[in-house]
């Protein structure tokens, strides 16, 4: 059997491809000009991501073999580049399914390969990083405000603003609309006499004269409280540590 191809290494102009990925998230999307489409992110056993796409005419193929979380083998299907301003990877280009696109079963990639890649909250804060591309963040809650109502495009929808920081007690404002705001906020209460981790993924930056924050983008964005990850573990390590570390510094000095 042949073996697959790099998702590292996809390119225009051919189309007999053949990759092993797992889908780390997938959403339906619906715009006046495309309809309803299924949108995915894609990574493979290296951990590189790329960005794929199901046009409306053949949603109703392939939504009963494609699934959140699981590993397929896609074989021949359409590369075209990748633009717009919530790009969900940094490749250049991105997957697009056609008529005769396979889509196989086959071993699991692991669980922990999950192509979480959190941004430094000082690159957010500081402007380094570019707005067009989506972030995952991970940060303790530290504040949070009272869940609003708000008006967006004459709709009422929910609002909440949560201060995250990192393992180095830098602070990075997190605003959440929607579903997402009130998950957040139930979780919270859950959970108020505990250290509460928050995991965004794919959020968007949002500038605001010179203040910088990060929301969840429409559907695209996925956010969890304490998941049960490698990474919150390695994070909480590093919290832990730095405290520590803190507290000792101090100690010394009032023993001077």
């Amino acid at each position: 059997m042949a073996g697959f191809d790099e998702v590292s290494q996809l390119k225009p102009y051919k189309s007999m491809w053949r990759i092993k990925v797992k889908i780390i998230r997938m959403w339906k999307q619906y715009t006046a000009q495309g309809g309803e489409t299924i949108e995915m992110v894609l990574v493979d056993s290296k951990g590189d991501k790329i960005h794929a796409s199901v046009k409306k005419d053949l949603v109703e193929q392939f939504d009963p073999v494609l699934m959140e979380g699981f590993t397929k083998i896609l074989i021949n299907f359409a590369v075209t580049h990748a633009c717009g301003s919530y790009r969900t990877t940094k490749h250049a280009y991105k997957i697009a399914f056609v008529s005769t696109t396979k889509v196989r079963p086959c071993e699991e990639l692991p669980m922990n390969l999950t192509g979480f890649t959190p941004a430094k909250f000082l690159d957010v804060l500081d402007g380094s990083l570019n707005t067009d591309y989506l972030v995952d963040v991970i940060g303790q809650i530290v504040e949070y405000s009272h869940v609003e109502i708000v008006s967006v495009n004459g709709k009422d929808t929910e609002k909440i603003t949560v201060e995250l920081r990192n393992e180095n007690d830098v602070r990075l404002t997190i605003v959440l609309w929607g579903k997402f705001a009130m998950n957040v906020s139930d979780a919270i209460q859950l959970r108020a006499d505990h250290a509460v981790v928050c995991v965004l993924r794919f959020g968007k930056i949002k500038v605001w004269k010179e203040d910088r924050s990060v929301s969840n983008a429409y559907n695209v964005s996925d956010i969890a409280i304490n998941p049960s990850m490698n990474e919150v573990q390695a994070f909480l390590a590093l919290w832990f540590a730095f405290w520590q570390s803190l507290f000792h510094s101090y100690t010394k000095e009032d023993n001077i």
